[in-house]
């Protein structure tokens, strides 16, 4: 949108069959919910357990993102619990972020008799031409992003021979730690492999992007209200009442409660009207922008996101996935997660250690679906 960076949206597309997308893109490089994580070469990790219930944790989205001035590949993986009692708590989700770049593709195979031309595919000339989700510094969206982004452009030939000879380097295996070397390397990550494949996902489906900028012109405030209306009906909620009655507290401060009322009223009245413009959306990216929020976030939200635990730096907002997404979430084992909202903030600076071979951790922030929160 003018004045601030563009808001991508993310919208569910074809079903993924066989064992991984078709295409000239590697796995890695492809935006999907369900399934499995795919990790960018040179970088392994083992499945996420929930830290409240000690389950595996479920994919819900992968998003290859990379940045203008950032790494050649970046990808941001979102998992949940399935368990309905840890859906709400932020312990029970965890996004992860990977990130690879050409200068380490060309120093790991420094010691070949032969270089690839690809070696020498500067990062930046990459970015330039890159499938980016958002550009940093102020630059502006490419005008038709909802054909370039993402895995929906054709790669240059050169880039997809490299992808696929490094495509095997994203297997998964356990975390280092104590004991690690008692157990051969190669057992280590087949018994990773066996496990990831038996574990229950949900269903794969490839993300398409398009531009909100381009729903700007259709935006009805009585097609917003109308959304409202049937919200209200479809969940049986008179929401000015029940929250009413969900803030009135032992005291009868009524004044507050009003006041609280009116604040929730209004945030979740903007979602839904901005939602309108496409109510298919699954998730919503603006790197550097702001969030949409369901409910009326905590007054001190901005100073309890944490530092970047790896150089220290803020984290900016990056994307959040919406509602929509819920009724997505297909599974043969009647798997679920519920949510209003997940908002995800990540590294400002987007750093990267030196030869660092496992995701680092980003911050997520979970609001519940409003009618969750009144009935608990």
């Amino acid at each position: 949108m003018a004045g601030g960076p563009p808001v991508l949206l993310g919208l569910r597309d074809a079903a993924i069959a066989g064992p991984g997308p078709a295409g000239p893109l590697p796995a890695w490089a492809t935006n999907k919910l369900g399934g499995t994580a795919d990790w960018v070469p040179a970088v392994r990790a083992g499945p996420p357990r929930c830290a409240r219930c000690g389950r595996a944790l479920l994919l819900l989205v992968q998003v290859y993102c990379p940045l203008e001035r950032g790494p050649a590949h970046r990808a941001l993986h979102v998992f949940a619990c399935a368990a309905p009692r840890c859906w709400g708590a932020a312990r029970s989700w965890k996004v992860l972020r990977s990130q690879y770049s050409q200068v380490q593709d060309k120093q790991s195979r420094a010691l070949s008799v032969t270089q690839k031309q690809e070696s020498t595919f500067a990062a930046k000339d990459w970015c330039e031409d890159a499938d980016d989700w958002g550009a940093c510094d102020g630059a502006e969206a490419p005008a038709c992003a909802s054909l370039e982004l993402l895995g929906l452009k054709e790669a240059v030939s050169s880039e997809v021979e490299c992808a696929s000879q490094l495509q095997q380097l994203h297997l998964s295996e356990p975390a280092h730690g104590p004991g690690a070397q008692q157990t051969p390397p190669a057992a280590s990550e087949d018994m990773v492999m066996a496990m990831a494949a038996s574990a229950p996902v949900f269903q794969p489906f490839y993300i398409n992007v398009v531009d909100e900028e381009d729903y700007m012109g259709f935006l009805d405030m009585d097609h917003a209200d109308k959304l409202l209306k049937e919200y209200q009906q479809r969940e049986c909620l008179d929401l000015e009442q029940m929250m009413s009655e969900s803030f009135a507290g032992e005291d009868g401060n009524e004044k507050y409660e009003k006041s609280e009322v009116k604040n929730w009223d209004h945030t979740f009245h903007k979602f839904m009207k901005r939602i309108s413009l496409c109510p298919e959306q699954i998730l919503r990216y603006s790197w550097g922008g702001q969030p949409l929020f369901i409910t009326c976030p905590p007054a001190n939200l901005e100073q309890g996101i944490p530092a970047c635990s790896a150089c220290g730096s803020s984290r900016v907002f990056e994307f959040q996935l919406m509602p929509t997404l819920v009724s997505m979430l297909q599974s043969d084992s009647d798997l679920s997660v519920e949510f209003g909202t997940v908002i995800v903030y990540t590294c400002e600076r987007s750093c990267w250690p030196t030869d660092h071979q496992t995701p680092l951790e980003e911050f997520i922030f979970v609001q519940e679906d409003p009618d969750q929160r009144l009935f608990k």
